[in-house]
């Protein structure tokens, strides 16, 4: 009983001291001030938006790529589907702003079981900038972010990414998915990069093109997460990953619980698919694990349990909410409702995702399988 109580008892400190450190450097890295661009080196930009279907926030994520404060870029929008309901407010914006450079591109590209791959290719293809950026559609982009991306490149870099932080959530579901990406997931990714560990996330990839003619986007093609795949190909190569840093936003609006249980779902099989010995110490950084140890071992201490294990949800939750409400994330009496269910959500996706590899992704029937080759 002496070494159960001893084993919890360090259990819980440890983790509580590694969740303050991992929010620390993260703070400190999401406010470090981000490089500057040199104005005498502007390289053509190519800014590639995969699309397929119409979003709560399209109209205004896509109309973003019109008001970029950069000299040279063009804008390549990528649809599937030649009869998607998105293609009409893509040509109204295009026909709005004449003086920017902005295509349509419409067709199946089948080279790979992923079909935002297929539907990336499109603009590899067609890019005719020095970098070559990917945009997921529901990201909002503000004015200088084809800058903060391109300035964010250095001589060791292959490629630059950036994961989001969910904004203007607009009911209890989308505040838990605001917890899961912002206070979870972001702080992860960015204390990762701070250690020189950085990983791509698929909401922006940008690439020199020069690298994606040697193999680069070939090489995309050979996981079934395009981001997992990138990240491979660049430590491959010798050369890092770098995140762009502070994070941009992905407003999420109303938000079903089934929504956000399938997105983080297939988040979680295919990092379990593509990085399995990262994947499964996860269950160790979700919240309640470190709960049940406090709780065992003031039990068997025959403590008050209610007593020392409200105070260690208190001490855990309170850093979640301060680095939020640092960043200005959202940060409101319903986010401190959300932390517990994020935290539940959190460890039945980490089962679910050892109990099958199959996942729905905008309809199309998926499974977390790598490719031994890409194809076209």
């Amino acid at each position: 009983m002496t070494v159960m109580i001893l084993i919890c008892t360090i259990f819980a400190a440890v983790s509580l001291l590694v969740h303050y450190a991992s929010h620390m450097l993260a703070f400190r890295t999401l406010t470090k001030a981000s490089p500057k661009l040199d104005g005498s080196h502007m390289p053509s930009v190519s800014l590639v938006r995969p699309l397929c279907g119409i979003e709560p926030f399209s109209a205004e994520t896509l109309d973003a790529c019109f008001h970029l404060s950069y000299p040279q870029y063009e804008v390549l929008f990528c649809i599937e589907d030649a009869n998607d309901p998105i293609i009409p407010l893509v040509r109204e914006m295009i026909a709005a702003h004449p003086y920017i450079s902005a295509r349509i591109l419409i067709g199946e590209d089948r080279h790979s079981p992923n079909p935002k791959y297929n539907n990336m290719k499109k603009g590899y293809r067609e890019a005719r900038g020095d970098i070559v950026i990917f945009a997921d559609s529901n990201l909002l982009i503000p004015e200088d972010y084809l800058q903060r991306v391109i300035a964010t490149f250095d001589d060791g870099c292959a490629l630059v990414s950036a994961p989001p932080f969910g904004n203007r959530p607009g009911n209890l579901w989308a505040e838990v998915e605001c917890a899961l990406l912002n206070s979870y997931a972001a702080r992860v990714q960015f204390c990762a990069d701070a250690a020189g560990f950085g990983f791509a996330q698929g909401k922006t990839l940008a690439f020199r093109k020069t690298d994606l003619d040697m193999g680069g986007f070939a090489a995309m093609a050979l996981e079934p997460a395009e981001d997992a795949a990138a990240t491979k190909w660049a430590r491959k190569s010798g050369r890092r990953v770098r995140l762009v840093s502070p994070a941009f936003p992905q407003p999420l609006g109303l938000r079903p619980l089934k929504a956000v249980w399938s997105r983080h779902l297939r988040w979680a099989r295919l990092r379990r698919a593509t990085f399995p010995l990262l994947f499964a110490p996860e269950i160790f950084s979700i919240s309640l694990v470190s709960f049940a140890a406090v709780g065992i071992a003031t039990f068997l201490l025959q403590g008050p349990v209610t007593v020392w294990l409200g105070l260690y949800v208190l001490a855990w939750y309170g850093a979640d909410f301060t680095t939020a409400r640092a960043l200005g994330w959202p940060s409101t009496a319903r986010s401190l409702m959300a932390l517990p269910l994020r935290d539940l959500l959190l460890l039945s996706i980490w089962i679910g995702a050892w109990t099958g590899r199959s996942f729905t992704w905008h309809g199309n029937a998926m499974t977390a399988n790598r490719q031994s080759e890409p194809q076209g």
